[in-house]
């Protein structure tokens, strides 16, 4: 029996240097196909990837959304909701299909991530894959991660102890989802796509397993610049947005990030912004002790650029 085919649908506003190396990084990691829509008018990423016979890029200009019957939804969610429903309607020659952003890679262990899809039940129409976190480093080779405990007892009590001012506001001591990312099966009647989970009818990831030997390196932050460039954005429509949920119970002091970036920018201003970077985001000695120590210390060479060059030598 042959290793299943496995493709990637993702939404994306960026530029064209980090589009390419998301496309090469899943090229060659093994994806068969990657279905990306592109959330603006960008024309130069379009013609490079149209080039390339794994990918099908889509301009998701105001033809595209007039052919499915729709106006352009406000919120990029909600956009995503849509694109991914689109590929999956187009994914006929992958078994698979995982809906991610283009911050975020997916990184095998020590098995293919064929190898391992190969090995999950008939019966389970979805796996999930944990993320960790991108730290910022000094070192242009490597990059650092943190990671956090699935069992949410273990996890508060490790948060608060790693980073001692901010902990008991952070879920995991992460910024962004620790949810995670759904690989799913193609080809399923009623399948519809989420961002974190799917549903075949009123059922939520029927048969659903974790995919322990692979993660999703989410590179959310992993520059200062990188996150106050984002800053105002997230607070206002993204993974800081005011609608989300604090980490513990108001009752015993929680808050949201909306509420805790918002109190932090008021009274110290960026500068406080930074302040709170650098204990939670930077890859110093500190906290890396303190994340080795709970066995959530982790660190990978990308080799990005590499992988760009080979898959589309030449272009940048």
């Amino acid at each position: 029996m042959s290793a299943p085919k496995w493709g990637v649908v993702a939404t994306i506003k960026a530029p064209v240097h980090d589009i390419l190396n998301f496309c090469a990084h899943h090229i060659d990691i093994g994806a068969h196909r990657l279905f990306i829509y592109l959330d603006d008018d960008n024309q130069d990423a379009y013609r490079i990837l149209s080039d390339h016979p794994k990918v099908r890029p889509t301009l998701t200009d105001d033809t595209y959304w007039k052919r499915l019957g729709m106006k352009r939804r406000v919120k990029h969610q909600s956009r995503q909701f849509e694109n991914a429903r689109h590929a999956y309607g187009r994914a006929l020659d992958v078994d698979w299909l995982a809906h991610i952003d283009v911050d975020e890679f997916l990184w095998p262990l020590d098995r293919s991530l064929a190898a391992q899809l190969a090995d999950l039940p008939s019966d389970c129409q979805c796996a999930r894959i944990r993320p960790v976190e991108a730290l910022a480093g000094d070192d242009p080779e490597v990059t650092y991660f943190k990671g956090y405990s699935i069992r949410q007892p273990k996890r508060r009590i490790e948060t608060a102890g790693i980073y001692p001012t901010y902990g008991p506001h952070l879920n995991g001591g992460f910024l962004s989802h620790v949810a995670g990312k759904m690989i799913y099966r193609t080809g399923v009647d009623g399948l519809k796509v989420q961002i974190h989970n799917v549903f075949v009818g009123d059922q939520m990831n029927p048969g659903q397993q974790e995919l322990d030997g692979t993660q999703l390196l989410h590179m959310h932050a992993k520059s200062w610049d990188d996150f106050i460039a984002a800053f105002r954005f997230r607070l206002k429509k993204g993974s800081y947005r005011s609608e989300l949920k604090p980490n513990m119970p108001r009752e015993d002091g929680g808050l949201t990030l909306h509420e805790l970036f918002t109190m932090i920018h008021d009274e110290e201003g960026e500068a406080g912004l930074r302040s709170f970077y650098d204990e939670v985001c930077t890859a110093s000695p500190f906290l890396m002790d303190r994340l080795r120590s709970h066995g959530l210390m982790y660190s990978y060479e990308l080799h990005l650029e590499d992988r760009r060059n080979r898959h589309f030598p030449g272009l940048l």
